[in-house]
């Protein structure tokens, strides 16, 4: 593709905001480290701590933190004892069910180790993986992107702008899979042109919340879309979806905060790698680097 031309004075520390938005926690010394088996999976703080140390058959304490007890070896197992700790915990008040499970990993490419309801995730501060895609279109007058607007009955983000197709992925499903099965939920897009997008990279980042600390890798992905294609809301997820001038696109993000706090960072990747913003200019390289904080 042929980079748009870079902005001459693209304001950097606006775009910087985003990234430490999203990166607000400089040490998570005051968390305590959570184990299963040998591989440290998240970071739990010291209320949820002590709520753990009420199922000493679920979770052991030593000098390292806390532990899943060995007694749990296989992956169902496991998955059991946490559900059964997950659903006293949020009948406790500590976490909110959102009854769709994810895998627990040490890394983006690990073994599943269990299985956790995906509100659990913050709480443990287990990572967790999405699906983003980049929906853009060729122009005569340069690129445009289809961005959509969430419903404003989210629990997160009611009413902000967000990617062509967004989602977590779920247990027992590749990141491919969840692309194409999110593409289809949200904007109707069909299994064979979903399957045409590219994955460019990631950004991750380690976010503090009141659920507990979020540790999020999103999977980007660029997707051409012929002119003719409209995308149409398919679930509750999306009230509409607009076609946006990347360049008005980047102004969105730079000067206003309408857009979904982790979008901001997807989009400031598609920025610097289609020229919008100069990925040669000294300041890019300490925005790029921000953009990717989950090891």
């Amino acid at each position: 593709m042929t980079p748009a031309s870079p902005r001459p004075d693209p304001d950097w520390p606006a775009f910087e905001r985003h990234v430490a938005a999203c990166n607000n926690i400089a040490s998570p010394a005051n968390l305590i480290r959570f184990r299963i088996g040998e591989e440290q999976v998240g970071w739990v703080g010291v209320d949820l701590a002590r709520a753990l140390a009420f199922y000493p058959r679920e979770f052991h304490f030593d000098g390292r933190g806390v532990a899943l007890a060995s007694r749990l070896r296989a992956p169902g197992a496991r998955s059991q004892a946490l559900a059964g700790v997950v659903r006293g915990l949020a009948g406790r008040g500590h976490l909110t069910l959102r009854h769709e499970d994810f895998d627990v990993r040490p890394s983006t490419e690990g073994p599943v180790l269990a299985q956790l309801d995906r509100g659990a995730m913050p709480a443990f501060g287990v990572m967790s993986q999405g699906v983003h895609v980049n929906g853009f279109v060729r122009r005569a007058d340069g690129l445009h992107l289809w961005v959509g607007w969430r419903s404003r009955h989210k629990s997160v983000a009611p009413g902000q702008l967000d990617n062509l197709v967004a989602g977590g992925v779920p247990a027992g499903l590749s990141v491919a899979e969840t692309l194409v099965k999110e593409a289809a939920e949200e904007a109707s897009i069909p299994p064979e042109l979903a399957g045409q997008a590219r994955l460019v990279g990631r950004v991750s980042y380690v976010m503090a919340t009141p659920e507990g600390l979020r540790r999020d890798v999103l999977h980007c992905h660029d997707l051409e879309l012929p002119e003719g294609f409209v995308p149409q809301p398919h679930d509750d997820e999306v009230e509409r979806f607009e076609l946006w001038p990347v360049a008005q696109l980047l102004a969105e993000v730079r000067d206003r905060d309408r857009v979904k706090f982790n979008v901001n960072l997807v989009l400031i990747d598609f920025f610097l790698r289609h020229g919008l913003l100069d990925a040669a200019a000294p300041e890019a390289a300490s925005l790029r680097a921000g953009l990717d904080q989950v090891a």
